[in-house]
C-alpha cells in the first residue's frame, strides 16, 4: 500500500530534516537525564526526561510515516 506514495516522501522529507533536528537534541537530553538520574536516584523527573527524549529521537519516523498517509495514493 505504501508502494504509491513516492511523492509523499519527498515532499516530507524538510518536515523529517527539522525532525531529525529535534531527535539530536533529544538524544543530548537523553543523555543528560539518563547521567542527572544515576547520580540522583531520587530525582523521579530526569527518568521522565529521559523517556521525552526518546519520543524525540523517534520523531524523524513517525513525521515520515504520518506525511506518507496524509498523501492519497
Amino acid at each position: 500500500m505504501e508502494d504509491c506514495r513516492p511523492l509523499g516522501f519527498l515532499i516530507g522529507l524538510p518536515f523529517a530534516l527539522v525532525a531529525l533536528i529535534l531527535s539530536l537534541l533529544g538524544a543530548v537530553v537523553w543523555v543528560l537525564g539518563t547521567v542527572l538520574s544515576c547520580l540522583c536516584p531520587c530525582c523521579i523527573c530526569f527518568t521522565g526526561l529521559a523517556n521525552l527524549a526518546v519520543s524525540l529521537i523517534k520523531l524523524p519516523v513517525k513525521v515520515i510515516k504520518w506525511f506518507i498517509h496524509q498523501i492519497p495514493c
